[in-house]
């Protein structure tokens, strides 16, 4: 018979309806191959269930390390929703209001906000790249890209062409979302895909689909981000946006541009634990 190797402590967040696992390994108590872990635990039938696992680690540099994991056990670049549940994790148990954490050799800070909410100053975003032209499922798509922390390509609704529109309107934005994902020009690490409307100058509404979940999530704090400064090049937006996402809730971003350089970048959301317990696995 086989005999459990690890029993280990979780908790359930969700940041904006982005759902992940946090395990505390501050104290270096497990040693596992997460890359293993994330696939299992992450199985939203066989496991906890979430789109992505977070290891929170000590680090020399900061408060604590984040360490971020998509649900298929790939390393998921930064993530915002995670950032902020990240934070909050580590801020409630000691009534801190603000913290520090290493994540991808940068360091990120964050503090609580009102109606709580967590605020995340991000790293400035790169590799800006409008209108690049794509062969999409035998149609030729006008797309946008840009690394907010994890590779983003934004697309405009009312850029899309009936037939794809009628595709996302009947199925969801799963099999376009993985043909951009998957697209040569985005080889060999892919990219996030993140369909968006104007809603006003202050506000649009994004769908995204995530490399690593391959599927449409409820919410992406780096798509969020790559979606308003692209919004804000493109249609002259504001920058100062809501995201509203496909949970319902909003994110808030901002920023400073000043000739196509962006800095300054923060972002507002929600974050909350959602229940907490232990996973046995044989890994």
């Amino acid at each position: 018979m086989k005999v459990y190797r690890n029993n280990l402590h979780f908790t359930k967040m969700t940041g904006a309806g982005n759902d992940f696992i946090l395990i505390d390994n501050r104290s270096n108590r497990y040693s596992i191959d997460w890359t293993k872990l994330a696939p299992e635990i992450c199985n939203r039938r066989y496991g906890v269930g979430a789109d992505g696992l977070i290891i929170i680690e000590r680090s020399d540099k900061a408060d604590f390390k984040m360490s971020y994991f998509n649900a298929d056990g790939s390393y998921g670049g930064m993530c915002g929703n995670g950032g902020r549940c990240s934070a909050l994790f580590v801020m409630e148990p000691v009534s801190l209001n603000s913290i520090k954490f290493e994540a991808f050799d940068f360091i990120y800070s964050a503090e609580t906000a009102s109606d709580s909410k967590i605020k995340l100053k991000m790293k400035a975003p790169k590799l800006l790249q409008l209108n690049i032209e794509l062969n999409l499922l035998n149609e030729k798509v006008i797309a946008h890209f840009i690394d907010t922390g994890a590779p983003h390509t934004v697309l405009f609704m009312d850029d899309l062409s009936s037939n794809l529109l009628t595709e996302i309107r009947n199925t969801g934005i799963t099999r376009i979302g993985s043909t951009i994902r998957h697209h040569d020009n985005f080889a060999p690490d892919g990219t996030n895909v993140d369909f968006i409307e104007i809603i006003n100058r202050n506000s649009i509404m994004i769908r995204t689909y995530e490399r690593g979940v391959e599927d449409e999530t409820l919410a992406c704090g780096t798509g969020a981000i790559a979606s308003a400064i692209v919004a804000s090049f493109m249609k002259n937006l504001n920058n100062q946006i809501n995201v509203h996402t496909s949970s319902k809730e909003i994110l808030e971003v901002m920023f400073d541009e000043r000739v196509k350089e962006i800095t300054n970048v923060e972002l507002i959301g929600s974050a909350k634990k959602v229940f907490e317990g232990n996973y046995q696995t044989f890994l």
